[in-house]
């Protein structure tokens, strides 16, 4: 999926908090980040009205009890998933968490 990758700086302006505010939402998986050429950034779809989407957390914590670091839940995330037809970001906004939840929990 292509997508715009935000930085901290970025996410700083973007969304009116401090950076150790959103290291803090990175270390809490509710912004779920990953590093490109040694910068720590965050997908620009992950964010919904400059915040980090709801749904993300608790299917990034699953994610996560499956054996996936934050580079492997990030891009999962953001790959084609064939039993959803998208991607599992896509499926999130468009509600459907519930079953992507379920397709999460089937990779375990």
């Amino acid at each position: 999926m292509d997508t715009a990758w935000l930085t901290i700086p970025d996410l700083v302006d973007r969304m009116g908090l401090g950076p150790s505010r959103i290291r803090r939402l990175v270390e809490e998986r509710a912004l779920p980040a990953t590093r490109r050429d040694g910068v720590l950034v965050v997908p620009e779809v992950f964010l919904v009205d400059d915040a980090p989407m709801g749904e993300l957390k608790g299917t990034v914590m699953l994610l996560g009890d499956l054996g996936f670091d934050d580079d492997e839940a990030v891009a999962w995330l953001l790959e084609s998933e064939p039993s959803l037809g998208t991607s599992p970001i896509e499926a999130l906004r468009a509600g459907r968490k519930a079953e992507v939840r379920r397709v999460a929990q089937a990779l375990g």
